[in-house]
């Protein structure tokens, strides 16, 4: 399930999740790994393929993959590390 970078970027690869099942670090094909705050501006300034930031219900911002269609590739189906 390995998606290609796009235009160099990395891509998120996998997530590490808190004892409530939020995400709070994400794992990039680079192998570098980020906060989930850190994720989110690194997304913002699109540095980071395949994710976006857009602000939810409860009024805070969140990291989400890219609609298209398949549920492999969401953030919270992605492989723990």
């Amino acid at each position: 399930m390995e998606q290609e970078q796009q235009g160099g970027k990395p891509h998120v690869k996998a997530v590490r999740k808190n004892g409530d099942g939020d995400i709070v670090e994400l794992q990039l094909s680079s192998g570098q790994v980020v906060g989930y705050e850190e994720a989110q501006q690194m997304a913002k300034n699109d540095q980071i393929a395949n994710v976006n930031v857009f602000k939810g219900r409860d009024g805070d911002e969140h990291l989400r993959s890219d609609p298209d269609g398949r549920e492999d590739n969401n953030l919270d189906n992605l492989p723990t590390f």
